[in-house]
């Protein structure tokens, strides 16, 4: 079978990679580990098709099982969560590091860059049908933003994790994080665990400067609003 032009997220990653269905999942893993830095044995893999499906990517025994096995499809995605406990996660907190920037023009020109390496296998702005893609995929995070209700102002949490308690406090499209379309939810959390403090790239999207990291963006997929009120931590001191 050829290989499959599909979008690969998680939390500090959002790139386009050929898949080939011949892959088990455990060599998926091992392909993954380079791209989203989270080792395989701490990789939840999640198939998001066009449809806004979701599909586990799991199985007893993953050296066996292969991706032809599910429905691979031009530029679905693979949704990557990082099992880890935030203390043993990196942290890619770059703000004090002076960047490097090549120019544009002189990029363009290397034969060896991804851009040129894109050109040759037709993908992202370079494949014919992309602009299609790319509007069926605004279209998909726009969809879910509204069946799962997420408006600025409202309480939630982030992945499931009731220790990631907030307020939405912001919806819409984040220039600065590279290669991604379509919307983010800018989530201020409770406590200071996030990436930010509401700013990205240069760019505030709420609050004011801070050291503390209250901010995260996410896709709307791992954001669920609902009753989700501030932990009080003193709440059962009466039972120490």
């Amino acid at each position: 079978m050829a290989d499959v032009p599909m979008y690969v997220t998680s939390e500090y990653t959002s790139a386009e990679r050929r898949i080939t269905p011949s892959w088990s999942i455990a060599q998926l893993k091992t392909k993954m580990e380079p791209i989203t830095g989270i080792p395989p044995s701490s990789q939840r893999i999640t198939l998001k098709t066009l449809t806004n499906e979701t599909i586990p990517i799991e199985a007893a025994d993953e050296e066996t099982t292969y991706l032809q096995n599910y429905p691979l499809a031009p530029y679905a995605e693979f949704q990557i969560v990082d099992l880890r406990p935030p203390s043993a996660r990196p942290n890619f907190n770059a703000a004090g590091v002076e960047k490097y920037v090549m120019p544009e023009d002189e990029y363009e020109k290397k034969t060896d860059s991804v851009l040129a390496w894109k050109k040759a296998q037709k993908l992202g702005r370079f494949d014919p049908n992309a602009p299609s893609h790319e509007q069926a995929k605004i279209a998909a995070f726009a969809r879910e933003v509204e069946e799962r209700g997420i408006e600025v102002g409202k309480r939630c949490r982030v992945g499931e994790d009731d220790t990631r308690r907030g307020v939405v406090r912001y919806v819409g499209e984040v220039k600065e994080i590279p290669g991604s379309i379509g919307a983010w939810i800018g989530v201020h959390l409770d406590e200071p665990v996030g990436k930010n403090d509401g700013s990205i790239g240069g760019t505030r999207y709420w609050g004011e400067e801070s050291r503390l990291k209250h901010g995260v963006f996410v896709r709307p997929d791992r954001v669920e609003v609902g009753d989700f009120p501030i932990v009080d931590d003193l709440e059962d001191m009466e039972e120490i």
